[in-house]
């Protein structure tokens, strides 16, 4: 049975980049993987810290989601791999969640984001699901570490 997840509210909710799960990465110190997600959208020095530096994970995405600033030229190409990274660093630094993720056995996790068709289910239920694969990729890579 599937197992879909969106609000960090939810008994899932530490699958959401939102959730308060910080971690390091890259020399620094990250609130959420929301933060850390969208800081490396940008090359901008002083813009990726005002993001890591954002009060909420809200306030995160919603700067990095503003075209104010340009987008790294590779970013599209990079995305998965730095989500991954993300993912990874955020389970394999908080080990209650980390059992939280490997209780799901083979479950299919899905990210239940009615407005993302790439990360999440979107809203007719047949989006990419990104995050959801990277956590089942996680889930896989922590099952075989010691």
């Amino acid at each position: 049975m599937p197992i879909y997840f969106y609000s960090t509210k939810d008994a899932y909710g530490a699958f959401s980049n939102f959730s308060a799960h910080p971690f390091e990465l890259d020399g620094q110190s990250w609130p959420t993987s929301e933060h850390y997600f969208q800081a490396q959208k940008f090359e901008d020095a002083p813009y990726r810290e005002q993001i890591r530096a954002a009060h909420s994970p809200m306030i995160a995405a919603r700067l990095g989601r503003s075209r104010a600033v340009p987008l790294r030229a590779d970013w599209e190409r990079v995305k998965d791999e730095v989500m991954l990274r993300a993912v990874r660093r955020k389970f394999e630094s908080h080990p209650e969640i980390r059992a939280l993720l490997v209780s799901t056995g083979d479950e299919h996790l899905i990210e239940n984001a009615p407005n993302d068709s790439y990360w999440g289910c979107g809203k007719n239920g047949t989006g990419q699901n990104k995050l959801g694969q990277i956590l089942m990729q996680v889930r896989q890579e922590l099952r075989e570490k010691p």
